[in-house]
Parts: C-alpha cells; structure tokens; sequence
C-alpha cells in the first residue's frame, strides 16, 4: 500500500504548534507524494476561535490541488463551554478548563453549524484529549476515554475520530505509573469496548484516524504496544469500517510514509479502505 493522503496537518494557528506556516505546508506535503491532504487546526472551546479563523485566511491565499480545510475540535465538557461564556476562566486557558469540573457530565464540541459554514469548513477531526474531571485510576480513564470515543462517534458534525485511545505520555509518571493506563497491555480495555465503539462507527458511517505522529511512529510508545493496537484496526477493518490517515505533524513534516505504509498494510487494511475527499 501507499500512503498518498493526509488528513491531519496542524499548523502555526495551532495553539500546540509554533513553527510551521500553511505556506510552507502546501510545499512540503506534496513533495513527500502526498496528493490529497487536510489543515486541521486545533479548537478546544471558543478561546481558540481566532486561531481557526486566522488559519482560514492563511489557507485561501495558498489554495492548491488536493488541499482541503478542516480543524480538530478536541471532546470537551458543557460546564467549561458554560464557564467560558460567563467569562469565569483564565484568560490564557488555552486547553479549555482541565480542573474543577464535574466528572461524568455532559460532553460537548464547541463548534456550530453556523461556525462551519462561516469558515467554509470541509470536514471536523473529533479527538479525545484528556480525562474529563474524573480519577486518574486505570478502569476510571478506560471507561472515561471509551464515553468520549462513544461521543465522538456519534456527533454529527464529526467525520473523522482521531488517534482512538492516545493518551499523553506528559501525564506518565505523574498521574499514573509510566506505561499505564494501558499501555503495558492494550488488552485491559474490555473487548465489549471495542465492540461496542465499531458498531456505532459504523452506523454513523465515521471514519477512524491512524495517527503516524502519536501512535504508529511513536517512538514513546512500547513495541508491545503498537502490535496489540494493530490487531486493534485489523478489529475494527473485518468490521469494514474506513480510515484516515493522519500524519498529526505539529513542529515539522518529516515522516517516513514508506515504513508507514507498510505497518498499516500489515493489518490487512489497503488502499481501498482508506478515506477520501473528492
């Protein structure tokens, strides 16, 4: 298989990204082979509004084939949607409000249709990011990041679920014992889990991210790892669900497309189960 698309590409209007600009992105993409990709800058709540604005303006003036617009709007909850609009938020919360919320409330994207049309938005990478305000203990974290998937996957504004089941190897050691909550053995997460999320991705005909950057190439990541989470997309392939792929670049564009394509080929997946845009 080739990897010849790229749907997942942040730059300098990223609020985690500082270096590349959509200028430079719309030269170097191409020139790794890839014909059809994606700027999906970050947008975590209305904070972040003028970042994806900025980013809208910047990818009008470096239109070129193949070249789409969209964002990754990040699983957040409606109590800090809530607490941002009656301004009780430090002005620099970037992230959103990651403390003092209710564990277990109601889940939210902050984006609106009125948004999308606005910005002439194609397309919206949902991601789950970060434990919303519950324990962080191994079961609390799987069933808190399987609800977020869940939502994700079933929103309809979303089209791609990115990186199913990332989680940031800053809170290793810090939080939790390094390697957990599940990366010492993928198999803790319950298999009815698995289940439970393909079937609702494939009744919302959504589209699962294979993220280069924060899984597959990760070098943070335990070998042992990364095979169980390639059994994991054979899982969710024999049950015909479609992926993107997603390269996740935030500082450079330097991947390695070719040792890429072969670990996904090795699932099985190919070239015709791989997303689209037209």
């Amino acid at each position: 298989m080739n990897i010849e698309s790229d749907w997942h590409i942040h730059s300098h209007h990223s609020w985690d990204c500082t270096s590349m600009s959509i200028a430079e992105i719309v030269k170097i993409v191409p020139s790794k082979g890839i014909k059809k990709f994606g700027i999906t800058d970050h947008i975590n709540t209305r904070i972040n509004m003028p970042d994806i604005e900025a980013s809208r303006k910047e990818f009008l003036k470096n239109r070129v084939s193949g070249f789409h617009f969209g964002v990754e709007a990040s699983c957040v909850s409606m109590w800090e949607i809530e607490q941002i609009k009656k301004g009780v938020y430090d002005k620099k919360a970037i992230k959103g409000i990651r403390e003092g919320g209710p564990p277990w409330g109601d889940m939210a994207v902050d984006i609106t249709s009125k948004d999308i049309e606005k910005l002439g938005i194609e397309y919206i990478i949902g991601g789950t990011h970060w434990p919303l305000y519950v324990d962080w203990e191994r079961n609390t974290l799987i069933k808190d990041y399987h609800r977020q998937n869940m939502f994700l996957a079933t929103h309809p504004f979303i089209t791609i679920i990115a990186h199913p089941w990332w989680f940031s190897t800053e809170y290793w050691g810090r939080y939790v014992n390094k390697f957990e909550p599940w990366f010492n053995n993928f198999g803790v997460i319950p298999r009815s889990m698995h289940q439970e999320f393909a079937d609702v991705v494939s009744k919302n005909k959504k589209i699962i991210e294979i993220n280069l950057h924060a899984i597959i190439l990760n070098p943070e990541y335990p070998e042992h790892f990364k095979k169980q989470y390639l059994d994991y997309l054979s899982f969710l392939k024999e049950k015909n669900i479609k992926f993107a792929i997603g390269s996740d670049a935030h500082q450079s564009y330097n991947f390695d497309f070719e040792k890429a394509a072969d670990i996904i080929g090795s699932t099985g997946i190919t070239e015709n189960d791989i997303f689209r845009i037209s």
